[in-house]
């Protein structure tokens, strides 16, 4: 609430902050523990400009070819910031991942991908034209994402167009190398740089970022559109981009790395002219240097895969991400998750074949809050949005479940079922309340494990505290919150949660305490 009298405030007080923690610590209500829980909102961190997925690949699929209310429904799923029925209708993605395809799509089977949801149309063509009706189901749930609120829009690319790469594919044959033909960087930066302007001029939508290169320390050698990327091809690529984007006048800014995993950002690992990227790119003495580029932000990216096996290693890894990108003065964007790799040995996670899918929705839960207190990130982004659940992976690769007409080994292009999972709910409790803006503060507990922690996150007008806790144990916890720092009386209290039997539910608090279920994600919202 941002302004009202002082007579106003006082008539609508109904809880101050403190009855959620204070009184005597055996009066834990329903709760089995009680932890004391110390939040300062003097001591300030990152602030937030989004939580995001990405519409790569089958979002093409829906949008083409299934039924107008399965996409509407799927498309309130991610982003709608609605309340009904006591329960948000969806999670508010803020941010929102365009993938720009290869042209994949267009050769078919000889594209050499076999896996055919996996092929991406191009707008542009063989003969230099373009051709805008492409990637319409791509383009239908951008659109949908303006309509329903969605602040900031990221345009990637996995490879240039296959009219630029020197096999002729969206894969790469080069290895470590880029599969991009020399004669072609600036032929891709400005495609790159039209594209974004189209959507800029005729579509009302602008790109806050463009991606030009994805996870450069693999070699793609099948399977999906990629190219492996040097350090020097990089920086080659974004200065030509540079020179694109300022030639129409374009505000979009480069985003890079998109790196692997956070250990390439910040030191020499496998290949070294594809690691070390912090300093490789905004090192004012190195060869590689684009930090004084007009559209190039102090800002690094990269990825939570293969740094994420338990919550010692995520904390030691994201440790050094923060140190070595707050020594160079920049931002980090966490660009993609998902739960891939069987290397999991967290204590609280039973592997993948025992998993369900509320402890694989639980396990994402660590990753991103280690993600946002301990490497200090200021977006977070799954991969895919929505997908068939394969193999039996359940939502490891996905937020929503599609089912085609055939069934999930069936032809995408029939219209078929979706169904929410506990990974969009647990997402949700994030980026639903924690909106753009809002600024990390501290939050400590006594006696902190990995099994119970949280994260607070004030507005920008300072009314709104939103506070996450994961509880991973078997019991109910009651959180005793010392609140230091703001001198205000909070007139209402929320709280929503995701447990084996909610989905971000709007919950009825008793007696003013703050009740974290077992086996729960649960944001409370304090107003002021």
């Amino acid at each position: 609430m941002k302004y009202r009298s002082k007579l106003v405030f006082i008539i609508l007080f109904v809880y101050s902050i403190t009855g959620c923690n204070t009184g005597d610590d055996s009066n834990t209500g329903s709760s089995d523990v009680t932890k004391k829980v110390t939040i300062d909102t003097e001591q300030t961190f990152q602030t937030i400009d989004g939580f995001a997925a990405s519409d790569c690949w089958t979002a093409n699929y829906i949008g083409n070819y299934w039924s107008s209310s399965q996409k509407e429904s799927i498309a309130r799923l991610l982003f709608s910031q609605e309340i009904k029925n006591g329960s948000p209708e969806g999670i508010g993605l803020s941010m929102w991942r365009f993938n720009l395809g290869a042209g994949t799509a267009e050769q078919g089977d000889d594209s050499g991908i076999e896996d055919k949801p996996r092929r991406a149309e191009c707008f542009l063509s063989s003969d230099g034209s373009y051709n805008w009706q492409k990637q319409l189901g791509q383009q239908y749930f951008l659109e949908k994402a303006l309509e329903y609120g969605c602040e900031s829009f990221v345009i990637f690319c996995n490879s240039p167009p296959v009219y630029y790469t020197y096999n002729g594919k969206g894969f790469s044959a080069r290895g470590s190398r880029s599969n991009l033909k020399d004669e072609h960087y600036k032929s891709f930066a400005d495609y790159m740089a039209t594209v974004i302007s189209h959507f800029k001029s005729d579509r009302g939508i602008n790109f806050s970022y463009i991606s030009p290169v994805n996870e450069p320390q693999y070699n793609w050698e099948s399977g999906q559109e990629g190219s492996g990327w040097q350090n020097n091809e990089i920086k080659h690529l974004v200065v030509e981009l540079d020179k694109s984007l300022t030639e129409k006048n374009l505000d979009t800014k480069i985003l890079i790395t998109e790196a692997g995993d956070w250990e390439y950002l910040y030191k020499s690992k496998d290949d070294t002219g594809r690691s070390n990227q912090i300093e490789a790119f905004f090192s004012s003495g190195s060869g590689n240097y684009i930090g004084n580029l007009t559209h190039v932000p102090a800002l690094i990216g990269g990825h939570s895969y293969w740094t994420d096996g338990n919550w010692n290693t995520m904390q030691q890894v994201r440790t050094q991400v923060k140190s070595k990108a707050s020594a160079y003065g920049l931002k980090v964007y966490q660009t993609e998750w998902s739960m891939i790799g069987d290397y999991i040995n967290d204590n609280d996670y039973p592997g993948h074949e025992a998993a369900t899918y509320h402890d694989i929705a639980l396990y994402m839960a660590k990753v991103i809050h280690q993600d946002l207190t301990t490497a200090n990130v200021s977006s977070w982004s799954y991969w895919t949005c929505m997908d068939v659940p394969r193999w039996g992976h359940k939502n490891r690769f996905l937020l929503i479940e599609l089912t085609p007409a055939g069934g999930v080994y069936g032809d995408m292009s029939e219209s078929g079922s979706h169904k929410a999972t506990k990974t969009l709910w647990v997402l949700g409790n994030y980026s639903r309340f924690i909106r753009p803006g809002y600024k990390r503060v501290d939050l400590s507990i006594e006696n902190p494990s990995d099994s119970f922690f949280g994260s607070a996150w004030l507005s920008p007008d300072q009314y709104r505290l939103v506070v996450v806790y994961t509880n991973m144990t078997s019991k109910s916890i009651k959180a005793n919150i010392n609140l230091k720092g703001l001198n205000r009386k909070s007139i209402s209290l929320k709280r929503y949660v995701t447990s084996t039997t909610k989905d971000l539910k709007e919950d009825v608090i008793v007696d003013n305490q703050c009740i974290v279920e077992a086996q729960s994600v649960t944001t409370f919202i304090y107003q002021f």
